[in-house]
């Protein structure tokens, strides 16, 4: 049987691979990626986006803080979750592509609400530095998406398994019944 598919999904999982790839690029290549750095062309919008943004930048890479990095690799596993679930989902049908695309959405919230926690709990020491508008249009609306949308998935995917798995048991009941 198919798998019940939605193209919203389908959609923020495969924008999401390239947009993904792109920052672990930047995050794996540092310091050559940083702003007059010999690759920094191929991000040149990091340029700003190292100065919103701390963790980013030059001195969360020099003085070793190692998130950034810890980040992109769980990037990598919710990237590789992405692109299975498209695959399951929408070339080899398979019944597990729902708990596939729960499981990688459910990855990047949790990433997600840890990167704001962490911002949070450490006094905005990475972004607090920054204007209000700043903040709104370069830190919280773009990485608010990644709230807002893995969460969506999350209920949607979440709500289709929980349906099956209730009736997957309600028949199981009437088995022993009979």
């Amino acid at each position: 049987m198919a798998p019940k598919t939605y193209s919203w999904i389908s959609l923020w999982f495969l924008i999401t691979v390239p947009v993904i790839a792109w920052d672990v690029g930047y995050c794996f290549a540092r310091p050559r990626s940083f702003e007059g750095g010999d690759l920094h062309w191929i991000w040149r919008p990091y340029a700003i986006y190292q100065n919103i943004d701390l963790v980013y930048g030059v001195e969360a890479y020099e003085r070793g803080d190692g998130f950034t990095n810890a980040q992109s690799l769980m990037n990598v596993l919710e990237t590789l979750g992405n692109i299975a679930y498209l695959y399951l989902a929408h070339v080899a049908l398979s019944p597990v592509a729902p708990l596939i695309g729960f499981t990688s959405a459910a990855l990047t919230l949790a990433k997600t609400i840890l990167y704001w926690a962490q911002e949070y709990y450490c006094g905005y020491c990475s972004v607090g530095h920054n204007s209000l508008k700043d903040l709104a249009v370069f830190w919280i609306l773009p990485n608010g998406l990644w709230l807002a949308l893995p969460t969506l998935i999350t209920l949607t995917l979440g709500s289709d398994i929980a349906g099956v798995l209730r009736k997957a048991d309600a028949g199981g009941l009437k088995k022993k019944k009979n």
